[in-house]
């Protein structure tokens, strides 16, 4: 009985409410009375339910039923907005910290300093407005909140609300050429928009990644999706583990990403030819790569090593098993710099992982050499590089020696490249005749820059004790003659 009554006072309310706001609103009567269709919809606008009457937008005055009072000028009648006009009617309100807490509204007044700074708040090609108002994602009669399902800015409904204009290739044309028209349908095909298709609202929409009124260019150093602020949107998502613990997929990729070669060449050396999220995901269409498609994806940037990847014994063998190519040794997320460490058949070496000495044999061997020559590379490199400090710090002329040395340099560079042939002739070819040869040729030099030196040294100290001698023998032939004048 209680429940009842507590239903029934509701009910009185807000018909008393209703009641009291449409009995003021001569406008909504007069409209309302003629089957108008803004009238039905404006029933259910956020605007009516706060008791604000028509004339908040178009002027005049709401609470005569004189139509010739209701709409004169002299009571600031202005009928429909057009252009720019219809913005300003807004922020009117909308950008008035006060008059927003008079309406009880927790919205943030800053929205019109936002959408200025946007990429749509440029002219259109009549030159007389901006592209896009308030209504154009809000409507203008039954606006609702964006997290009602029935609002075109709604989560389920923003991706067909941005296509309405980003589809349009003679509209776009317009406006920007370059840009795409396809990003819905290959949204529609990403995990993000699957999921979106089947009213999953957690998953991300347009407003996501570019921002809702604050959209800049992607080339706008501020701009969400800037390819060095890609990461940390994708993570706003990807590392939060409650918001994500309903998909069942790892969330601190940003983290192993930002300590990988590609975050840290991304994130801290700010080289924005790095490759972010997007470069291996996609970005409309963002999917993980399958394991058929890592290779295609990787090879994109590394297409050498794609190419004699592709075709190396392990092509076949990791095709057999259904590893994925580059992640298998590289890792997906958390990418290491190729160093030595992952070449070998130690306890922590990437080889010694599918290669025992007991199983899969020859591939032990062929590692576990590979790993001996290019260590060895590295020790010549690192003994020459020593040897001509030495020359030089002595004030001999190595130029030359040192420009070898950057052919032995380019040769351990060449094995990172080459490796992924898992070919053991190539891998020799390279190390042994363009490294150590080379590196040996700049030791010999060096050596011998460093041996003339002391030659010189030695050849010097000689001389001076000859010349020394010969002075002092002439010195005492001269004393002997004065002395023999003397007497």
């Amino acid at each position: 009985m209680k429940g009842m009554l507590n239903i029934l006072s509701a009910m009185l309310f807000v018909c008393s409410f209703i009641y009291a706001q449409t009995n003021d609103d001569q406008c909504f009567i007069c409209h309302e009375s003629t089957g108008d269709e803004i009238a039905e919809l404006y029933k259910h606008d956020v605007h009516s339910q706060r008791n604000i009457s028509c004339n908040a937008c178009h002027g005049g005055n709401s609470r005569t039923d004189d139509m010739e009072i209701a709409m004169s000028g002299k009571e600031g009648f202005i009928g429909v907005p057009k252009g720019d006009d219809i913005s300003n009617r807004c922020v009117n309100c909308h950008s008035n910290k006060e008059q927003m807490k008079k309406y009880n509204s927790t919205l943030p007044v800053n929205q019109q300093s936002l959408i200025q700074n946007s990429v749509h708040w440029q002219k259109s090609i009549s030159g007389s407005s901006h592209i896009l108002q308030c209504t154009t994602c809000h409507n203008a009669h039954g606006i609702v909140s964006v997290k009602n399902p029935s609002s075109p800015a709604y989560s389920l409904n923003l991706p067909a609300l941005c296509a309405k204009c980003h589809n349009n290739a003679v509209y776009m044309r317009s406006y920007n050429p370059s840009l795409p028209v396809d990003q819905f349908q290959k949204y529609r095909t990403s995990v993000h928009g699957l999921k979106n298709e089947r009213g999953d609202t957690k998953t991300a929409d347009c407003s996501d990644c570019h921002g809702s009124h604050e959209i800049r260019k992607a080339s706008d150093v501020k701009s969400k999706v800037y390819p060095s602020n890609i990461p940390k949107t994708c993570s706003n998502c990807h590392s939060n583990s409650e918001y994500m613990s309903g998909y069942k997929i790892p969330t601190d990729q940003y983290k192993k990403f930002s300590s990988g070669v590609h975050g840290i060449a991304l994130l801290e050396k700010n080289d924005l030819n790095a490759p972010a999220c997007n470069s291996c995901h996609g970005n409309h269409a963002a999917t993980p790569p399958g394991v058929e498609s890592i290779s295609k994806v990787c090879g994109t940037c590394h297409a050498l090593n794609a190419e004699l990847f592709s075709g190396s014994p392990h092509k076949k063998a990791f095709d057999e098993k259904n590893y994925p190519e580059c992640e298998t040794c590289h890792g997906n997320h958390h990418i290491l710099t190729a160093t030595n460490e992952l070449l070998g058949v130690g306890k922590n070496e990437i080889c010694g992982k599918c290669h025992k000495e007991n199983l899969n044999a020859e591939g032990f061997k062929s590692a576990r050499l590979m790993r001996k020559l290019i260590d060895s590379l590295d020790v010549q490199i690192l003994y020459a590089k020593k040897l001509i400090d030495e020359a030089e710090q002595k004030g001999m002329e190595i130029s030359e020696a040192k420009f070898k040395l950057r052919d032995a340099n380019q040769a351990k560079q060449e094995t990172r490249t080459i490796i992924h042939s898992f070919d053991i002739e190539k891998f020799k070819e390279v190390v042994e005749q363009k490294g150590l040869t080379v590196a040996s040729s700049v030791i010999d030099e060096s050596k011998k820059a460093i041996n003339d030196y002391y030659f010189r040294r030695y050849g010097l100290g000689v001389s001076v004790l000859i010349i020394s001698g010969l002075a002092f023998t002439i010195f005492l032939y001269i004393r002997k003659i004065e002395k023999k004048k003397n007497f």
